[in-house]
């Protein structure tokens, strides 16, 4: 006996649909792409036909541990949340707790229901992330422009003619920031109809190949490029905003000191062909700039992802069909009540900058290792690797063993949570609700479906109610956190102008709301309140109308919407905030620094996303290998051979050499994820790999954001056996 069941995937920012087959004792037999799914129309991956082996894996934690000396024991959940609360309580400061948040909480509908609860419980303002080693800059500089951190526009793929795109690679990432499933069918319909994608980056990445145009560009000077457009669209009277703006004298004002024969010696790039890209975006019918991490995890991160949106405004295409669109997800999130700011606070020790609410993970170790009032000494980890995927992962490492107390939320004993004290294992991803909350709010289509659970939890805690209960344990309360999330909810909406309940009674619409779990009932709330909801008026989403279409619902295409999402004090979008403007100064000082001789940047595999993709068997070997990439005339100016030593500022690397013509002389690359020598986790171990941040330097990150530098880190290569002068 088998049946057939259907799930939205987890495992990447895509979020395509599988038709999965089990059989009689819940086991997966096969994945498929799900054909009826609206977005994703059947498209898969290596990573989403996979996703059996990754739920069943047998060495996922099934039992909470508890760390006794270099010992683990396993135990029940009661003895380890005691254990939990015993070492919170030895936490006289809640300035001394810090939390971690990794990047599948994005890809969780726990870790994005429960993650703000848990943070406001602790009461600290040590909040740490992923996205300060990969996106944050894309939200600062939306937050400057358009008041709203998450109003980042992404490219309408499907209507626009011409699309420039930085620093991405979406044939093997499958797209970030932008949800789109099937990104490669998307691309090679652009150019179907006739359109044109130009790819700038420092490898000839299998998205570059299938371009009609790749630009290479040294690794970290994407704003100057980007600013060679801009000053070119004034030089030539191109400049077209289709809205109303402030900042547009002072941005024309920074522009003219990056004509592009000044910044084509920086970049590479030139001069011709900033000129040739400035008029193409200018003349094209419907154009769109999209640019990604490895803009992001550069010197000059919020910058770059400030000028791609000063571009799409220049040309006329933001907010406008086949530009740069803002998606109206069915969750949407709420107004903000005041003008987005950054620095609110600042981190103890280098008096790094918060954005969004979250302080710098280059700094977190600064935090440990450095005594004082407010030194951590307790730390959460909730489904994060930072050891491997934070700057100068050997401090950390050295720095979690310092830690008085440590809980990790996740399925494997690796590389960071063997520092833990205690280990609360979330179920497997089969045992779990699934709503993509925050992938939709990128969505290139507007899209809603909901996964529920397909196999029982069989007494083992959710991951919603483990992450409740921590919550609970911090804020020393009792009671049940959904229901308290969910009258609060229900009272500011029913107190809010326009909300479609105002007025109404909150006990009446509580009764209304359907659902297994509190996170199924909360989900039912936001949907209803939502743009498309029954309580507004709007629509008629619910829960029960996605739990009756379970391969998904089109919410159609993209719309014109800035006066919605628009939430700065001038109600302008604010093309040159003084924080950006200040900054161009520091980019402006260095516009004439020779360059390193090398630097070093990073990869991605098609069938890798993070270091707990590496456990899985079809997913490691073949291409998805740690390997040095390489241009072979650097292989032949440098005198090597097999593999090579890799120095920078911070430590070393033995690795094995890749030559391969796809990037760019002076320029090697890393993938990130790897290093796990020594794992509990058996098929990564013997794919060990070693990590590149053994490389990255966590003292320098981007100025305005605090992200960490991983693109354009100064290295130095040479053969094996040769001991360099220090």
């Amino acid at each position: 006996m088998t049946s057939t069941v259907h799930r939205t995937c987890p495992l990447c920012e895509a979020v395509c649909g599988l038709t999965l087959t089990l059989d009689e004792g819940g086991h997966v037999t096969s994945v498929r792409g799900d054909k009826d799914d609206p977005f994703s129309k059947g498209f898969i991956c290596p990573k989403g036909a996979s996703l059996g082996r990754l739920d069943e894996d047998p060495d996922r934690l099934s039992r909470p541990l508890i760390r006794e000396g270099d010992l683990w024991r396993e135990v029940g959940w009661e003895e380890a949340f005691a254990a939990v609360k015993a070492g919170l309580d030895r936490v006289a400061d809640r300035r001394s707790a810090a939390i971690y948040l990794g990047n599948p909480n994005a890809h969780s509908m726990a870790g994005a229901l429960y993650g703000a609860p848990l943070i406001k419980a602790l009461g600290t303002r040590n909040v740490y992330s992923a996205s300060t080693a990969d996106q944050m800059p894309k939200h600062v500089a939306s937050g400057l422009m358009f008041g709203h951190p998450l109003a980042i526009p992404v490219p309408d793929l499907d209507r626009t003619d011409y699309l420039l795109m930085l620093g991405a690679n979406p044939l093997e990432s499958n797209g970030s920031l932008c949800t789109a499933p099937d990104f490669p069918g998307r691309l090679k319909a652009l150019r179907g109809r006739g359109g044109r994608l130009v790819v700038v980056d420092p490898r000839r990445t299998r998205t570059a190949a299938l371009a009609d145009e790749h630009v290479f560009v040294r690794p970290g000077t994407d704003a100057y490029l980007l600013f060679g457009i801009v000053h070119t669209l004034f030089a030539e009277d191109l400049v077209k905003p289709s809205h109303q703006v402030n900042g547009l004298a002072e941005v024309r004002e920074a522009a003219k000191h990056f004509p592009p024969e000044a910044v084509s010696g920086r970049t590479g790039v030139p001069a011709e062909v900033i000129v040739r890209l400035a008029r193409e975006l200018a003349a094209a019918r419907t154009a769109a700039v999209y640019a990604r991490i490895g803009t992001c995890t550069a010197e000059f991160g919020t910058l770059a992802q400030w000028l791609v949106d000063v571009l799409n405004v220049l040309t006329g295409n933001l907010d406008r069909p086949g530009g740069a669109m803002f998606p109206k997800p069915a969750t949407e999130f709420g107004a903000r009540r005041r003008p987005y700011t950054v620095g609110r606070w600042k981190s103890r020790v280098r008096e790094l900058p918060e954005s969004n609410g979250e302080l710098p993970v280059a700094t977190l170790a600064d935090e440990i290792e450095t005594p004082g009032e407010g030194r951590v000494t307790f730390l959460i980890t909730v489904a994060g690797n930072p050891v491997l995927s934070a700057p100068h992962g050997a401090r950390l490492d050295a720095a979690f063993g310092r830690l008085d107390f440590m809980v990790s939320v996740d399925p494997y004993l690796n590389e960071t949570t063997r520092h833990a004290n205690v280990i609360l294992p979330p179920p497997r991803m089969l045992q779990s609700g699934h709503y993509d909350f925050a992938l939709l709010g990128f969505a290139v289509r507007n899209y809603a479906r909901y996964s529920p659970p397909l196999l029982p939890l069989d007494g083992q805690p959710s991951e919603a109610q483990i992450l409740a209960r921590l919550a609970m344990i911090a804020s020393g309360l009792e009671g049940d956190l959904d229901e308290f999330v969910i009258g609060e909810m229900l009272r500011k909406a029913t107190e809010t102008p326009g909300s479609g309940v105002e007025g109404r009674d909150v006990a009446g619409l509580r009764a209304e709301l359907e659902g297994e779990t509190g996170g199924e009932r909360r989900l039912d709330l936001m949907l209803k309140l939502g743009p498309y909801g029954e309580w507004t008026g709007k629509g008629d989403l619910s829960l029960r109308k996605l739990l009756d279409n379970p391969h998904g619902l089109d919410l159609g295409p993209l719309e014109p919407r800035l006066g919605e999402v628009l939430k700065t004090a001038s109600g302008l979008i604010e093309l040159a905030p003084p924080q950006i403007v200040e900054d161009v100064e520091r980019l402006r000082g260095k516009l004439e620094e020779d360059p390193p001789e090398i630097v070093l940047i990073g990869r991605r595999h098609l069938r890798s996303n993070n270091s707990w993709l590496h456990n899985v068997g079809p997913l490691v070997g073949g291409s998805n290998t740690c390997t040095l990439q390489i241009n072979p005339a650097d292989v032949t100016r440098l005198g090597l051979d097999g593999e090579a030593v890799v120095r920078s500022a911070k430590g070393q690397l033995t690795v094995p050499l890749e030559p391969t013509d796809t990037i760019m002389p002076g320029v090697v690359s890393l993938p990130h994820g790897w290093g796990h020598a020594g794992s509990s986790q058996s098929v990564a171990a013997e794919h060990a790999g070693v990590s590149v941040n053994t490389l990255t330097d966590e003292s320098t990150v981007d100025v305005l954001s605090g992200n960490a530098v991983f693109n354009g880190v100064p290295v130095t290569i040479s053969p094996t056996g040769v001991i360099i002068a220090q």
